[in-house]
């Protein structure tokens, strides 16, 4: 894409291209996702789920990938008003925060280590490392790795894919577990997590979580830990929005965490001396 045409500055993508208009090389008269036309060739034909998955992998998924998007898709849509960063919406929206306020909010604490996006990257370059030999799993969760870059990142406090406040596996992880399952074969990642889950938890002292599903989902559709990570971040949003919007709705009155720590006085008539 030439943006000048004395200097010849030239965006590199094997993503995206564009053909220019005619009486305006600014705008866009033709648009090419991995090649298709997106306003001449997809739209209409293509899902959401097909569209997101030829962004990120410059192919068109086959129909079991599709299907495991869409899945994933609803499973996190809404981590619900427990999750942090679902919290942290609500709490910007009950507050007067703007719309961008909410969702940046939501993913600032969504992105963490813990039920965050970034627990979700270490999971999968688990996957990455151990593929499904339960000795490596083993190995790394006694033995995990050191941290990379300590000035960004913490050292990890639990097995990443299990939740380290877990009593137990909990019902909606068990169902998204067998669900996903059930759209792909016997010889998944997925697979073999539902097979192993036991042995896992007991490796680790903590029952699977959320995070270690998406994980090995996301394994399965060939996404690396970066794609993983950022797929992660905003397919958690519209739960976040939507909480955000119906607690700016209420008002802080009726939100707990703001009530009960609030104390107004009136000093429309304290004098100045």
């Amino acid at each position: 894409m030439s943006l000048n045409k004395d200097k010849q500055e030239v965006i590199h993508s094997k993503i995206w291209k564009e053909e220019p208009e005619l009486d305006n090389p600014f705008a866009a008269k033709r648009c090419y996702c991995a090649g298709y036309d997106v306003f001449g060739d997809l739209l209409g034909k293509a899902s959401w789920a097909e569209y997101l998955y030829l962004l990120f992998k410059l192919e068109k998924p086959n129909k079991q990938q599709t299907k495991l998007l869409e899945t994933i898709a609803i499973i996190i849509a809404n981590p619900g008003i427990r999750d942090h960063s679902v919290r942290a919406a609500m709490n910007a929206g009950v507050g007067g925060s703007t719309s961008a306020s909410a969702l940046m909010a939501a993913i600032a604490v969504g992105a963490g280590q813990y039920g965050g996006a970034r627990e979700v990257f270490l999971a999968m370059q688990t996957w990455e490392d151990c593929m499904q030999n339960l000795n490596k799993w083993e190995d790394r969760i006694k033995n995990p790795p050191i941290v990379e870059r300590a000035d960004v990142w913490a050292a990890m406090e639990h097995t990443p894919g299990f939740d380290q406040n877990g009593i137990s596996c909990t019902k909606p992880v068990k169902q998204s577990l067998k669900h996903l399952c059930s759209i792909v074969g016997k010889e998944s990642n997925l697979s073999w997590l539902d097979k192993n889950r036991q042995s896992l938890e007991q490796i680790s002292g903590a029952p699977l979580s959320f995070t270690g599903v998406i994980a090995a989902a996301f394994s399965d559709l060939e996404l690396n830990a970066e794609q993983g990570e950022m797929l992660y971040l905003f397919l958690r949003l519209p739960g976040a929005a939507v909480h955000a919007l119906e607690q700016k709705k209420f008002g802080w009155r009726k939100y707990p965490f703001f009530i009960n720590g609030l104390n107004l006085e009136d000093y429309s008539e304290t004098k100045i001396s």
